[in-house]
């Protein structure tokens, strides 16, 4: 089994095509880790990640993911595979997971301040 590092995983997570209002999550779940994304705060998104991945995972996120990474892999998106992998072994514990809920949570505060400067 190929294993990924935590820059695999971001890249693989940042070439996926998933977007918000396609995906079946909780937004306020997920702001608990946008939030503390957006102020620069470390170790309160390790731990908000820490909390809620595994909710988000198992709530809405597990098969989105996972039709996109098929479709990323089909695509030729370097290290699908491995990611693809790293989901099975892992699950919601997957580095690729983690990086998703992060890429997801920056999103989602992207489209926060957007809204709020209009």
């Amino acid at each position: 089994m190929a294993k990924i590092t935590e820059l695999q995983a971001r890249a693989v997570a940042q070439a996926l095509k998933l977007d918000l209002d396609e995906i079946d999550i909780c937004l306020a779940c997920l702001s608990f880790v946008s939030f503390p994304l957006g102020a620069g705060d470390d170790r309160q998104v390790r731990r908000a990640l820490a909390y809620v991945t595994r909710h988000l995972w198992e709530e809405g996120l597990a098969l989105p993911t996972v039709a996109a990474l098929e479709q990323a892999r089909r695509s030729g998106v370097q290290h699908a595979d491995a990611a693809l992998a790293d989901i099975d072994v892992f699950g919601s514990r997957s580095r690729v997971v983690r990086e998703i809920v992060l890429r997801l949570a920056a999103d989602l505060g992207r489209r926060s301040y957007t809204i709020s400067e209009n």
